[in-house]
């Protein structure tokens, strides 16, 4: 019995040092030190035009992870649409919507149902979610005009509030 016991343990402390030495950490993303200079991915619109997020410096960049599988992402997207409307015509202000391990088509079948116009983009290999860290959707990141990341939120967000739209308009100002 106590052999067995031993045999038990010693089979749990191999387990566990094995996963330590082979699960990667995660890429933790450091808002001091995140910028779209360095920090690069590429993403696909519906019709198959890329866009990288380093060609968005210069104006205030919304992202949002997001997927149709998500109820909470389903409950923020009305105020997405919203402020997306909202700043429609701000040349310095990019809204950035991300599908996350999700179907382009139901996602396009899905917005078009919902009345939602904001853009919606693919990244395939996933390489965006694994740079911000995406532990789940939504997650939504808000990058200054300079490239620095300065506001993260994990969960749903009321983005047509007016604490969020004076946030918005503040960094839009900044120079």
């Amino acid at each position: 019995m106590k052999s067995k016991a031993v045999l038990i343990v010693s089979i749990l402390i191999i387990a566990v040092v094995v996963a330590v030495m082979t699960i990667k950490p995660r890429q933790i993303l450091d808002t001091a030190h995140f910028d779209t200079k360095t920090h690069r991915f590429e993403l696909i619109d519906p019709e198959q035009n890329r866009i990288n997020i380093s060609d968005m410096r210069g104006s205030v960049v919304f992202i949002n992870f997001w997927a149709t599988w998500c109820s909470s992402c389903i409950d923020e997207l009305p105020s997405i649409e919203a402020m997306y409307k909202n700043f429609s015509g701000n040349p310095n202000f990019r809204v950035v919507t991300i599908l996350y391990k999700d179907d382009l088509k139901r996602a396009l079948a899905f917005m078009k149902m919902r009345g939602f116009t904001f853009p919606v983009y693919l990244n395939p290999d996933e390489s965006a979610a694994r740079m911000f860290g995406i532990t789940g959707v939504p997650e939504t990141f808000i990058i200054d005009k300079s490239g620095k990341l300065r506001h993260k939120v994990i969960g749903p967000a009321d983005w047509d509030s007016t604490g969020a739209l004076q946030i918005f308009q503040k960094l839009i100002t900044e120079s």
